[in-house]
């Protein structure tokens, strides 16, 4: 009999609450044949496993975080299985991004009842040969190097451990030097900037509460790029509080576009982020641009 969704269980997500989570999945499917479980073991198993489900499976349901997710939606990306997306990580941005029927509690048995929709991803290409999709947010430069120290920060859940990466970034940082080209629907925008903050969002938020991309839409073609230009460190906590908000995209410090595109040539290398996976030492051209309904969704 074929198990139609698969649940993949990324027991150290969320600081290790996704294995109590993952418990009560398996005991909630127990009784189910359409259903099974599977937990990753190491880094890069959710990929493996998902690509196993490929071939009989309908769905592919991510339980961790943000990450996990972005695993199992690098390989479905461009086929007709479904990404699920429960819950059980640190911050669980891009399930706030859409409108889904999983309630509060998000129960297993809901996915296997859930109507499905296209979504967008981000795709990102470095250089020669590198490609790879995000499905809920970019960074690069600050907000890369506080994805890479909550990952060194194990010790801190949720959003206390992003506030604390913030503050240790914020300390020595200083604004990265950025050639950058904007293809948006209507034009082609071009700036040499230096830049304190670069994100993009195909998803709203990023670190818990920040609304990086306040207008951001999972399903319009496009994704939304905000610039904060270069500050004084110690203006920095007013700004937060307005990307908390999601006002930062009136400022004049703020250049807030949708695009279709964008390449960002960076002049020193640099952290990158994607869905809070870090990728370190990136330099020369980097190309992100949206992949319109790259993605089949479970809602």
């Amino acid at each position: 009999m074929n198990r139609n969704y698969t649940f993949i269980i990324n027991p150290v997500a969320g600081g290790g609450k996704a294995a109590g989570r993952g418990k009560g999945i398996s005991r909630a499917l127990a009784g189910e044949p359409a259903a099974q479980t599977r937990w990753t073991e190491y880094a890069g198993h959710a990929r493996e496993l998902a690509r196993c489900a490929l071939s009989s499976g309908k769905a592919v349901i991510a339980c961790g975080g943000d990450g996990t997710a972005h695993e199992v939606a690098n390989e479905l990306a461009c086929s007709k299985v479904c990404l699920g997306v429960l819950p059980a990580g640190t911050a669980n941005d891009f399930i706030k991004s859409f409108n889904h029927g999983f309630g509060s509690d998000f129960r297993p048995a809901a996915y296997l009842r859930a109507a499905e929709a296209a979504a967008d991803l981000g795709r990102v290409s470095v250089g020669d040969g590198f490609t790879r999709y995000f499905i809920n947010s970019f960074g690069i430069g600050f907000t890369g190097l506080i994805a890479r120290q909550v990952r060194r920060s194990g010790w801190l859940r949720g959003e206390s451990a992003y506030l604390y990466a913030l503050l240790r970034v914020l300390l020595g940082y200083a604004p990265v030097k950025m050639h950058i080209k904007l293809v948006t629907p209507d034009e082609s925008l071009e700036i040499e900037e230096s830049v304190f903050a670069f994100s993009i969002g195909n998803g709203r938020v990023e670190g818990g509460r920040f609304l990086i991309a306040p207008d951001a839409e999972i399903d319009d073609g496009l994704l939304d790029v905000c610039i904060l230009k270069a500050i004084p460190r110690r203006d920095f906590f007013r700004y937060a509080l307005k990307y908390m908000r999601g006002t930062q995209i009136h400022d004049s410090m703020v250049l807030y576009r949708k695009v279709r595109a964008v390449e960002i040539v960076l002049h020193a290398p640099t952290v990158m982020h994607m869905d809070g996976e870090v990728f370190e030492d990136v330099g020369g051209c980097v190309r992100v641009e949206s992949a319109p309904d790259a993605i089949m969704l479970l809602r």
